[in-house]
């Protein structure tokens, strides 16, 4: 079984291109810490390269850059390429199922800063235009009819 999860932070913004089949690809690259420290009490890093495809791609291009955390599903695939100098050259990459974005978001027009927390604000992103909401203050089931009396033999539990 090949599957890999990392947790670290983008080294660099994320690189998006389209390739000539017309598919989107994200390339970037993350720091992941290491469990413990050297002999001289610092924290290690290891640096692994990743590759997103399709619309995992675009929201990792739209919504990352440089130092923000995520978390990384995916399997790990080797590849070889010749050189321009006629050198074969060995690759290790990341190729990513699936990303979670653990950063907060920067202070953007859905979300609002405190000194504590961030906050989220009320958008219209994922609203269907046909539900109304209702006021809180008015009794959803005033229109029902009469009241039901139930005992607790009613009640299948």
């Amino acid at each position: 079984m090949n599957k890999v999860f990392l947790i670290g932070r983008l080294t660099r913004d994320p690189e998006m291109r389209t390739i000539s089949t017309g598919a989107v690809t994200t390339t970037f690259s993350i720091a992941v810490n290491r469990n413990f420290t050297n002999s001289q009490g610092e924290r290690i890093a290891d640096f692994f390269n990743c590759i997103a495809w399709r619309k995992l791609a675009e929201n990792i291009s739209k919504y990352c850059q440089k130092g923000t955390q995520i978390a990384v599903e995916g399997r790990i695939q080797n590849r070889s390429y010749d050189a321009q100098d006629g050198t074969k050259r060995y690759v290790t990459e990341i190729i990513c199922d699936n990303v979670t974005f653990l950063s907060p978001r920067s202070d953007s027009a859905n979300y609002v800063s405190n000194d504590y927390e961030q906050q989220p604000v009320e958008s219209d992103y994922g609203k269907s235009p046909d539900i109304v909401s209702n006021d809180l203050a008015e009794d959803p089931y005033a229109n029902m009819g009469a009241e039901v009396s139930l005992s607790d033999d009613d009640l299948p539990f």
